[in-house]
Formats: C-alpha cells, structure tokens, sequence
C-alpha cells in the first residue's frame, strides 16, 4: 500500500504519513488541502514553512472530535507538540481533543445541526464518513488518511475460552455465533450496531456467513435475534458487562457476558487496564476479521481559515510519524508501517496459532452494510403485526407430498413464526371467509396486543397460541379477500405505533370470491391512499397454493409498500414472513 509524502518532522528527516484511503479518495486530498489553502498560491511543502519546533509565535487552534477508543493516543501526541512547541507556520500548534462517539457526531453532522464546534474528526470506521455524506443539509467531511487500525473478533473470558479449545483451535464466524445461539451457558454480547462501527461490520460479516447457507436470510435475521438479546447501547458499555473477577461468582448473573464482539484495541485496552475482572482471551476468526480504520477527515473544510486547514493537516503528520506511531502501539492500534502486530496482539489476548496475523477482511460494500443494518433494525426492534388467515374451505385441502391439509400445515408454520417474536412484540390474529361475523367477511380472534401482556390466566401469546390452533376451515366458505384487507389494513394504520416495525401478514389460498365486495382497483385505490411513507404499514400477503394470483397480490401489496409472496407449500409460511420484514426494513434503511 502506497504512503502519502509527509511535511518533515522535527529533526529535520521525512516521516511516513498516515495510511491512505482505499476506494475513491486518495492521499492527494491531503496534498490537495495543503495548496487549495493557500489562496491559489502554489505551495511547496518545506520545513521552514511548517516549522521544526522551538520558538513559536501566537498559537494555532484545532479542534479534533474522535472516538473514545482513540481519543487517549490523540490527546497524547496533542500534549507532546504542544510541550516541545511544534509549529504550523511559525505557529505554535494546540490541540484540543475531545472524546465523542461516532455515531453521535454522525447523526449531527448529517443533520447539518449548526456549526460543528471541531474541525477535525476522527471516527472508528470510514461507515461514519458514509452516513455523513448520505445527508443532504449535512456538513461536509474531506478525508485525508487513516490514523490506524484495529482488527474485530471474540474475546472471552478464560473459562469460556478454554471450553472452546483457545487458543489452539480456531473458528469461523459463523461457528462462533452458533455456538452462541445453541448454548445458552454461552453469554455472547456485542454493541448495537447502528451504534457501533465494530458491531454493525461484525454483523455484516455473520450475515454475509449465514447468506451462504440454506435459508439464509432466515438464520441471518435469527442470529440478529439472539444477539439483540445481549445488546449494549455501546462499545464502552458493553465492556462493563465482562465479569468483575473470574472466580466465577457472576455465572449466574445475566447481565455479565463470558464472550464479546469487540475490536483487538478494546481487549488492549481492558487487560492492560486497571479493571478488577479476569483477562480476555482473543479469538480472530479464521475467515477473516473486519477492521476499524479511523480515518481523519476534515470537517467543513471550506469555513476552515488558512491556518486551521493547515495546522489539522500538520497533526496528522505527528501521527504518522514514528513518535506517534508508538503512542497510538502503545494504546493498542496497528499503524501503517509500525511493524510486526504481535506485541499488540499479545496483549490484547492473542496466542498462535490464532490468525492475528492475516490481513483483515476486505471492507464490505456500502449497499451490504445498508442491507445489514436494515435487517437488524426490522429485526429487533418490537414489532406491530396484525395476521390475517383465510379459512375458507379450500384451506381443508391437502397438500401434495404431506398428507395434510393447508390450514393445519398453516397453524404449524404460523406458530412457528410466533415463536420467534419477544414478549415486547404486539401481535393480533383475525380469520376470514364470506360472511363470517354477520355481514362481515372476517372475525377478530384476538386484538392486537403485547405478547408478554396478561390475557386472562396466561399471557397473550397463550391466548394467540390457543387461537392458532382452534383455527378450521369453515365447510362452504368463500374467500373474502377485498373487504377483509382493506378493514384490517385500516385498522393497522388507525392504531399506527412509532418506534416498532408494523405490518399486516396475510394468508390467502385463492382469489376474492366475494360478489358483493369492492372491487381489486378501489381496493387498491383505498390502500394507496392510506398508505404513508411517513407512517410505514406494510401489507405482507403470502398467497398458498395454484388458485392463487400471483399479479394480484403483489399488485394489492405493492399500494401499500409492501410485497406478495406465492408458494407452494404452507410450510414455508414462517421463512416468507421473516424474509418479508427483512426486505421491509432494508427499504426503509
């Protein structure tokens, strides 16, 4: 990998820069920088211009916003330029750095929320330096290079490790997270990952791992599932979840986690720390572990002065430079050029033949990080689902190959589905034919509710349950279709909740067969005009069996955002719904 040509250091020598960028942006943005500033003067970058150190006049001020993990380092390298008083054009350079988390910079920045108080940046993951420029009032960001790096992997508390054969035996990703979702002795936590870069690019990994299998944006979304579980707001909380000692006192405490998601830097940082709790022990999973790769970047470079433009672009020279290169392998990062990982790795937990030595994973791209974060935020935040199943008489039909009929293959798979939504998910459940409640073609069996909520001597998911099963094909019903959407698509944009995925799911087996209902283009026009981007209630339908219209479906689901599944099997209701969600909440991601 190329360097950038770095501004001479103090004792006169050439100091390699930070690392460049990958992808579209190079270090020329740096030298560009340097030139553009000078008031279309063509520059030439030499040592009297930048000064040396020594004597100084008035003091140059940058302020630089940067991750918590590498805020120390930074601050630092600030302190020592300001004790031997390196210069920026014979002025002396003070920096002030402050700790902010990167998603919280993020969010502001590409809200455009006033003017930033900092001109330099300096997030964990160029995913921030993304989220940033998808605002359209946000502030600009220019990067200029990355200051270091840090490998992603499992650190776990040495009981745990030594059940899992650490450090001679290695795993992949999806290994690891198995383990996890099959032994609930296991207590895998990681930091939410529309928080933080190091969960968000661990998931994708995981994700892009179960893509590959069988039904795999089921076990991708399941996997969500469990590791939203033991999910921490972030990567600095979740180190407070690592037991207080290892005597083993806390196994029985929930809260305390024997494995986590972290960065190679993270477990640095904890078993170098002062912290009373037992040492991690590192796994780097052996298909590949995703970096962090703190990038630098100007913030709203074109209200920056002179002065500032080229004093934030001296400090990142210190960085790259061998003085700063040590402090940042003293606070746990990997710097371009500053050797052999090992010493890091070994304090972060490391042993061989554990692969921290292999180059990291190449980065994912931005539309798989998208879809990634999409499905974990339709995933695990609490749903609003109202289901909707035909029991007209058709549904006593069989189905080919299984000897039984749709509807009872139906309440399996439904159930199934059930199980896999929280006690803080609202689920409700209506059936339909023609006729079924008087002059209505459908009935409500149980509103929609939370599941953990009393119903009655049970909860509501017994009473759903119960519901699901008393379900039977009504002899001589017709299918209902038309009026039963659109009363129970009202319904679930009348009781809208904000902060929770709400959709409809319905089953069908045919067509309307209702005479006397309205017809598929006001049923369509009506959805439309309920429908609100701003307001977001899918219809799911899952349309069972060759009687059923394809064109139609998608076509009633499509008015309101949402898709028409056709399948042939009842059985595979459950896997439908999930793929739904999942595809919902990459749209709105």
């Amino acid at each position: 990998m190329g360097r950038h040509r770095s501004m001479p250091d103090e004792r006169g020598t050439t100091a390699t820069g930070p690392r460049p960028r990958s992808r579209s942006r190079s270090v020329a943005v740096a030298a560009a920088l340097v030139l553009l500033v000078a008031a279309g003067t063509a520059l030439v970058v030499r040592s009297d211009l930048l000064g040396l150190g020594g004597s100084c006049g008035d003091a140059v001020h940058v302020d630089v916003a940067a991750s918590p993990d590498v805020a120390p380092a930074l601050r630092a390298v600030a302190t020592t330029a300001r004790e031997q008083k390196i210069t920026s054009d014979g002025s002396c350079l003070d920096v002030s750095v402050t700790a902010r988390d990167s998603y919280q910079v993020a969010d502001a920045l590409r809200a455009g929320r006033g003017a930033p108080e900092y001109q330099v940046w300096v997030p964990d993951s160029d995913l921030w330096l993304r989220r940033v420029e998808q605002g359209a009032k946000g502030t600009g960001v220019t990067a200029a290079g990355n200051v270091a790096t840090s490998p992603i992997g499992v650190g776990m508390v040495p009981s745990a490790a030594k059940t899992f054969g650490w450090p001679a035996k290695t795993y992949s990703w999806a290994q690891l997270a198995g383990a996890a979702m099959a032994d609930d002795a296991l207590r895998l936590g990681a930091a939410d990952p529309a928080r933080s870069a190091t969960g968000l690019l661990a998931l994708t990994k995981l994700a892009g791992g179960a893509q590959e299998s069988r039904d795999g944006d089921t076990r991708a979304a399941a996997l969500a599932k469990v590791l939203s579980q033991r999910t921490s707001d972030s990567d600095g909380q979740l180190m407070g979840t690592v037991p207080h000692d290892g005597s083993g006192a806390e196994g029985g405490d929930p809260r305390r986690n024997e494995a986590l998601i972290l960065s190679e830097q993270a477990a640095f940082a904890h078993n170098a720390g002062d912290a009373t709790g037992p040492s991690l022990d590192l796994f780097y999973p052996k298909d590949g572990s995703p970096e962090l790769d703190y990038p630098f970047a100007l913030v709203g470079e074109d209200a920056l002065s002179t002065d500032e433009s080229r004093a934030a672009l001296r400090f990142m020279t210190l960085l790259g430079a061998p003085a700063g290169r040590a402090v940042l392998a003293r606070h746990g990062f990997r710097t371009d050029g500053g050797g052999s990982p090992e010493a890091v790795a070994a304090r972060a937990g490391a042993r061989s033949p554990q692969p921290y030595a292999e180059p990291a994973s190449p980065p994912a791209g931005a539309e798989e990080i998208e879809e990634t974060l999409g499905m974990w935020t339709i995933t695990v935040q609490s749903a609003r689902l109202t289901t909707v199943v035909d029991a007209s008489a058709s549904m006593a039909n069989p189905v080919p190959g299984r000897g039984r009929s749709r509807m009872e293959v139906t309440k399996e798979s439904m159930l199934a589905a059930l199980s896999t939504f929280t006690p803080q998910d609202e689920i409700g459940l209506w059936e339909f034919s023609t006729l079924l409640d008087g002059e209505r073609d459908y009935k409500k069996l149980v509103p929609t509710g939370r599941l953990g909520g009393r119903a009655g001597a049970g909860t509501r998911r017994d009473r759903l349950s119960a519901a699901f099963r008393s379900l039977q094909p009504v002899p001589g019903g017709a299918t209902g279709l038309y009026d039963t959407t659109l009363a129970a698509y009202k319904e679930a944009t009348a009781s809208y909740r904000s902060d929770t995925f709400n959709a409809v799911v319905l089953v069908t087996d045919g067509v309307n067969e209702d005479p006397g209902s309205i017809s598929r283009s006001n049923l369509v026009s009506r959805l439309e005009s309920l429908a609100d981007p701003d307001r977001p209630v899918p219809l799911i339908v899952i349309a069972v069996g060759p009687a059923t219209d394809k064109d139609e479906i998608e076509q009633i689901a499509g008015a309101t955002g949402g898709s028409g599944h056709q399948i042939s099997d009842p059985a595979d209701i459950q896997q439908v719904i999930l793929k739904a969600i999942v595809r919902a909440g990459t749209r709105s991601g």
